[in-house]
């Protein structure tokens, strides 16, 4: 074995770690967003809902200012 080959060894290695430990970070930010974006979905409409309501009780009280 040569002193080339000796020393790709490990750097190759280094290179592949690098590499492999950014596809799991890659992977861990699909996983968040994906599991982010389920749970907006799911409360999509409870908060239309909630904001819907919390609307129409701030504009009423303006609307019956108006009217008088």
């Amino acid at each position: 074995m040569t002193d080339e080959e000796k020393k790709s060894g490990p750097v190759r290695m280094a290179a592949i770690e690098g590499m492999v430990s950014d596809i799991k970070y890659k992977g861990q930010i699909l996983a968040r967003t994906n599991k982010l974006e389920s749970g907006i979905m799911d409360s999509g409409i409870i908060g239309f809902a909630i904001g819907l309501a919390v609307a129409l009780i701030l504009v009423v009280p303006v609307l019956l200012m108006v009217v008088h």
